[in-house]
């Protein structure tokens, strides 16, 4: 793309020369048109002149007689006693000519100044600006991004300063999620420590007790081993899911998206707590058009679907039921799971999403992180989730993934 602040000097160059060429051919015709007059008038004084003198005379043979001559510098004139040097009218004409030559010369001279100092303003201005580029260079070069270098021309000069303007954005951009990612891991770090430290410290008791203590019956060390096996399992999930987390966070999962039917997904989130269901004697109810489809990762919302089931039965009274519901519009398609349990408490609902964060009326094996990883996964696949809840009635989770 050619410099636009180019083409504008070309353009003031080009109407300054216009205007200049208009000028001087309005002074130099109206100057002419007063020499012309001038020059008339002095024909006809001489013609009169002569014929006073010679009466004899035919103005036509006069007329012709002064075209083939060069007034200024022919001596007929001075044959009849004529001397156009002391005229007023000749001397004025004289300086007409003067004129003439003075104005033009002024024009011309004018007109290269003019050029000459646009010239300079416009190398003035480029110089300028290729030094603002250098110390924006500069200033990036030592990490200060938050530079406000936008322009709304279009030169090049201008266009190289927008795109340096995104680059120190995107610059800053990926230094806040270098940090951001820094932060998580750490805080990710100080949670599995966190997490972990209460069963290991348990675990250890409870091996010592097995070492230590050789009076324990039978039934007591199977009591024990289970305990200890529950408590490795309980560990073995918790580092599972922190490690998923972790790999959201480092944006290191990539969906493999494709048009899946949501009865499908909810089918098999409803098989994988079938247990649960049985257990307490709850019921899921479905319903939906089996038309519906979302374009999503299967396994992936499969996994969060699930994790919401979870958290439902594990708040349902036993011989309870909990329902679900799928729509679709242009906008969005929805789910809706509904439980008839125990509800939560104002301050549940504002930290539900946290992670590790056990509710009120939470099972005692809860570790807190299920809710969390379900929202982490909806909103990678371009969804939201939202609840409400009301205690002793119940909670409905809603889920709208945008199209």
């Amino acid at each position: 793309m050619k410099d636009k602040t180019f083409k504008i000097t070309i353009l003031i160059i080009g109407l300054v020369s216009l205007i200049t060429l208009v000028i001087n051919s309005l002074v130099t015709i109206n100057l002419l048109n007063k020499y012309n007059t001038n020059e008339n008038i002095i024909i006809s004084n001489i013609i009169n002149n002569i014929k006073e003198e010679y009466p004899n005379l035919q103005e036509e043979d006069i007329i012709k007689t002064l075209n083939e001559e060069d007034l200024d510098n022919s001596s007929i004139v001075s044959k009849y006693g004529i001397e156009l040097s002391n005229e007023s009218i000749s001397l004025a004409n004289q300086k007409i000519t003067k004129k003439i030559i003075i104005y033009n010369i002024s024009i011309l001279l004018t007109f290269i100044l003019i050029i000459v100092l646009i010239i300079k303003a416009y190398q003035l201005k480029k110089a300028k600006n290729i030094q603002e580029i250098l110390n924006y260079l500069k200033e990036i070069n030592n990490k200060n991004y938050l530079l406000n270098i936008t322009t709304n021309s279009e030169d090049e000069l201008s266009l190289l300063k927008n795109e340096l303007y995104k680059t120190a954005i995107t610059l800053n951009e990926k230094e806040r999620l270098s940090k951001k990612d820094k932060e998580l891991l750490k805080d990710s770090l100080s949670d599995i420590s966190h997490q972990i430290k209460t069963p290991l410290t348990s675990i250890n008791l409870m091996i010592d007790n097995l070492i230590e203590n050789k009076n324990l019956s039978a039934k007591e060390k199977d009591t024990l081993l289970l305990n200890i096996r529950h408590k490795i399992s309980n560990i073995n999930f918790l580092i599972q899911s922190l490690l998923t987390l972790s790999r959201f966070d480092a944006n290191a999962i990539t969906f493999k998206n494709e048009n899946i039917k949501i009865r499908n997904l909810l089918a098999e989130a409803v098989r994988n707590v079938d247990a649960i269901c049985d257990l307490k004697s709850i019921k899921i109810n479905i319903e939906g058009s089996n038309s519906i489809s979302l374009y999503c990762d299967g396994k992936w919302q499969v996994e969060a679907l699930t994790n919401i089931l979870k958290n439902c039965l594990e708040h349902s009274k036993e011989n309870s039921k909990i329902d679900i519901s799928y729509t679709t519009n242009d906008l969005f398609t929805k789910i809706v799971i509904t439980d008839y349990g125990t509800g939560m408490s104002e301050k549940d609902l504002k930290n539900i999403f946290k992670r590790f964060y056990k509710g009120e009326n939470s099972h005692k094996d809860s570790i807190g992180i299920g809710l969390s990883l379900a929202k982490t996964i909806i909103e990678k696949n371009n969804g939201y989730i939202t609840v409400q809840s009301e205690l002793n009635k119940g909670t409905t989770f809603t889920i709208k993934y945008l199209k």
